[in-house]
């Protein structure tokens, strides 16, 4: 198993194709490079195109889990990234993050505009941009924690928690993650010049509209699926054309 230790933290990796300028893809929350990347097809998709460098997030996957809430903030999560281009000697990458993968994407660009040519963000909305640190009263953090799974009746949160708990995932590590802390960055967004692609599902009410975000950006565009929401976009054909025509010009 390709497994690199970052940050203290073993990180479980595939490059999938030779040929091509690398790609960096970050999965998001309570999934990982095999349910986000490889299931929906992404790897066939991009490999004609890029060298594909998946990896399994801290917390996740094949990754390794601790048990510290403190160890998912941007600083651990991000860094991750950046260590393993640095172990497999990337200087600079395109980067595809979706969801929580779009949202350590955003701190990438921002904290390392110059290890990145151009981003693809998928199921990121207006606040994700934002700082974001949600406590135990959050319905989707207390969905996670509580042991009566009928107290969980808000959608979004009920949602999430299915999603989350499936193979008997730890909803404890999982409520660590949604909790860690996060710094704002919509005040320096407008200073990044790549090329950047926003995709959601027209119906992903939860996480919202990207477009208050991708305005901060000054070489940014939107693409909105219809009929689609935050997990049935992921491996829609009309979002990988958009990638790939992106991906080519």
């Amino acid at each position: 198993m390709p497994t690199t230790r970052v940050n203290g933290t073993q990180i479980y990796w595939e490059i999938n194709g030779g040929d091509g300028d690398p790609i960096v893809l970050v999965h998001g929350f309570a999934s990982s490079l095999r349910e986000n990347w490889v299931a929906p097809g992404w790897i066939e998709t991009l490999t004609p195109l890029r060298q594909v460098i998946a990896l399994d997030c801290r917390g996740h996957g094949e990754s390794e889990k601790p048990k510290n809430p403190a160890s998912y903030g941007d600083e651990d999560m991000g860094g991750d990234v950046i260590r393993l281009m640095d172990h497999l000697r990337i200087d600079r990458a395109d980067l595809f993050g979706y969801s929580l993968g779009g949202r350590i994407s955003l701190g990438l660009m921002v904290n390392f505009p110059e290890r990145f040519t151009s981003a693809v963000l998928g199921g990121v909305g207006g606040g994700l941009g934002r700082h974001r640190a949600e406590g135990k009263n959050s319905p989707i953090v207390h969905a996670l924690l509580t042991g009566d799974r009928s107290e969980v009746t808000e959608p979004v949160a009920k949602g999430v928690r299915t999603f989350a708990g499936r193979g008997g995932n730890d909803l404890k590590l999982r409520a660590g993650v949604r909790s860690a802390q996060r710094r704002p960055l919509d005040e320096t967004l407008a200073s990044l010049s790549m090329p950047v692609l926003f995709v959601n599902g027209a119906n992903d009410k939860p996480v919202g509209d990207p477009r208050p975000i991708a305005d901060l950006l000054p070489n940014s565009r939107v693409v909105f699926i219809p009929d689609r929401d935050h997990l049935t976009v992921v491996g829609d054909q009309r979002f990988k054309d958009a990638v790939v025509q992106f991906l080519s010009t």
